[in-house]
């Protein structure tokens, strides 16, 4: 189990971001975190990854673990080879090495598995198995979030993070990465996914829970975030009834607060 327990994080020195959350990712279970742009989703995962620190961020209060054992002392390469993977926010794929060498580094903490973790990269992204010596910064977008996540896999982790795998990508592409995802989860990774796609992230995990401006406001199974009547008005879009916002305008004029505000 990998869990969160009253965290705390500020940003230098002076700026509260996350304000005491609490969450749990079961083994082999995908669980969905959502929120606004700025609600703390990086974030949370940073925290949990060990790299607050490159953004001059520190947990101030609470705890990261795995299996009951404490997390959030040990630098990022430690916690990737205990098991924890980030495939982070805009790709940030080495754009001038080859698809392979992007790969490559991804496995820096496990060569011994090398082999076989780079076949089931490639099992998993075909587009990615006919371009080993493609230039990474040449391929498409979509093809750039696959070498991401391959990127993250290439450490065999237990739990795979997500930092919005979908964002500016084409609707088929979307479709193409929730399936990824599943896939990646029926293999036995356990997946903390941070989407906007709130649609999309609620129909592949078992769980949900969704942050506003640093707290969590709601934790609840994903089936049920789905029927819940905020969710679908301010994350899905849809009035109650099921009948989408159609224009700006409609939004503009919106003044329901969500319920955990009132």
């Amino acid at each position: 189990m990998l869990a969160l327990k009253n965290v705390e994080v500020v940003y230098h020195d002076v700026i509260l971001v996350l304000r005491g959350i609490s969450l749990q990712v079961p083994d082999g279970a995908i669980v969905a975190l959502l929120g606004a742009n700025g609600a703390g989703k990086t974030t949370t995962l940073r925290a949990i990854s060990g790299i607050l620190d490159v953004q001059n961020g520190k947990m101030t209060k609470g705890e990261v673990t795995l299996d009951g054992q404490r997390i959030d002392h040990l630098s990022a390469s430690k916690i990737v080879k205990l098991g924890v993977s980030q495939a982070l926010e805009g790709r940030r794929v080495l754009a001038e090495l080859t698809v392979e060498e992007n790969l490559r580094l991804g496995a820096h903490t496990n060569r011994r598995r090398l082999g076989e973790n780079m076949d089931r990269v490639y099992g998993l992204f075909p587009d990615l198995k006919q371009r080993p010596k493609f230039i990474a910064g040449y391929l498409s977008g979509g093809q750039q979030q696959m070498l991401a996540i391959g990127r993250a896999l290439m450490s065999a982790p237990r739990y795979l993070l997500l930092d919005e795998p979908s964002l500016g990508l084409a609707p088929m592409l979307v479709q193409e990465i929730r399936d990824i995802i599943v896939e990646i989860n029926r293999q036995g990774t356990g997946v903390l996914l941070v989407e906007q796609n709130a649609g999309m992230a609620l129909t592949v995990s078992s769980h949900g829970y969704i942050l506003e401006t640093g707290k969590m406001v709601m934790d609840k199974a994903s089936a049920e975030l789905l029927k819940d009547e905020d969710v679908r008005e301010f994350y899905l879009g849809l009035h109650s009834g099921g009948d989408q916002i159609r224009s700006f305008a409609e939004v503009k004029q919106y003044r329901r607060k969500k319920r955990w505000l009132s």
